[in-house]
């Protein structure tokens, strides 16, 4: 991928089973993620616009694909995956390395929440994490990452209208 190309985005249900409205909602916010970076040149995405903040597009989505895999890979089902975050910042991976391009971190996000499916489809919303001294369900890792992810879209919805003027995506 050289270019990140808007995805079809749905509007969560807002009937159905708990489960159902949970992964409409989520899935929602997932797709605004690659959509509020569509169209952005890596220089732009790679940018702090706002001051005195260092957030960019790009390191938002690289935190993003992160907390994917922190919380449903690797904290409730204990899959056997690489630390998403360096040693000396495990929780943040708010940075861009050496030979990223916003192509590849996009790509790498959509990969980690295809991941993030896989790993809980099988999952109750009251099963409990399997990660090493995790407690939680399955029903509050979700509504985290609603949380997670509907904050960083806000996020994105103001380096983006500050890169470009685009707003509304």
């Amino acid at each position: 991928m050289t270019e990140v190309v808007p995805v079809t985005r749905s509007r969560p249900i807002s009937r159905g089973s708990e489960r159902a409205m949970l992964e409409s909602m989520l899935d929602f916010y997932r797709a605004t993620v690659v959509n509020k970076v569509a169209g952005l040149t890596d220089d732009q995405a790679f940018t702090a616009v706002v001051s005195p903040s260092s957030l960019t597009p790009a390191t938002v989505v690289k935190h993003l694909a992160g907390t994917e895999r922190f919380w449903f890979s690797i904290d409730f089902a204990n899959l056997d995956v690489e630390w998403p975050w360096p040693d000396d910042d495990l929780h943040g991976n708010f940075r861009i390395a050496p030979g990223d391009t916003l192509a590849a971190i996009v790509e790498d996000y959509v990969r980690e929440c295809e991941n993030s499916r896989r790993a809980i489809t099988d999952a109750d919303l009251d099963d409990s994490a399997r990660g090493q001294d995790m407690d939680f369900t399955l029903r509050f890792a979700m509504i985290h990452m609603i949380e997670e992810t509907a904050r960083h879209c806000g996020h994105l919805d103001l380096l983006r209208e500050a890169t470009d003027g685009t707003v509304g995506t």
